[in-house]
């Protein structure tokens, strides 16, 4: 199950996201968004585990907890919305 984490601190590396959620069960990946060009981070990432009750277990765990200095937003990621644009 893919969760959506918001509210990251900007120094927040893959890294520390991974530990944080590996006490709650396997963690297949981790990404934290940054920009193209700068590398900073865009507040948010992404985590996938492969169970869900490890997952909810995981959101129930973490949101609201502090990790650098913020409290963690954690839910389920949702698909985006829409095409990507209009077609020429």
């Amino acid at each position: 199950m893919e969760l959506f984490v918001g509210n990251l601190a900007p120094e927040t590396t893959d890294a520390e996201l991974t530990a944080a959620f590996k006490t709650f069960g396997e963690v297949r990946s981790v990404m934290v968004k940054r920009d193209l060009f700068s590398g900073v981070s865009k507040g948010f990432g992404f985590v996938d585990m492969p169970g869900r009750q490890q997952s909810l277990n995981a959101m129930a765990g973490l949101n609201g907890r502090d990790l650098n200095g913020k409290p963690l937003s954690v839910n389920e990621a949702q698909g985006r919305a829409g095409g990507g644009g209009k077609r020429r």
